[in-house]
């Protein structure tokens, strides 16, 4: 059995800075990505970022030079820092993890921007 669990949401001003941390568990093998997303209200949900087996990463236009993704391979976590936080970044963020075929995903962590 696998879980993912999502943490480090919150309120935050404009132009603040927030972590978010996604720690996978479980019998977890040969993780291909890791990989936040984002589902605001009224919108699409939005794939923020990725990390690659190997580092490679990948951002969203609306994101590049103010959100970076790592990982701790050891403990299976990835983290998102995000900074010159804006309010279009509202939304929850899911947290997925991909590895032998299949995606697991958690629950969603509320980051609200605003004044």
């Amino acid at each position: 059995q696998v879980s993912v669990a999502e943490s480090g949401g919150g309120l935050v001003q404009p132009g603040g800075s927030l972590r978010l941390s996604c720690a996978a568990s479980g019998s977890i093998v040969d993780i291909n990505f890791m990989a936040w997303h984002r589902l605001a209200p009224g919108k699409q949900r939005e794939l923020v970022a990725v990390i690659f087996n190997g580092g490679l990463t990948n951002y969203a236009d609306s994101v590049k030079g103010r959100f970076t993704i790592y990982r701790d391979n050891a403990k299976n976590t990835v983290y998102l820092q995000m900074n010159s936080l804006n309010p279009d970044d509202t939304a929850v963020y899911y947290c997925n993890v991909f590895f032998r075929g299949l995606n697991y995903w958690g629950r969603g962590t509320q980051v609200t921007v605003s004044s």
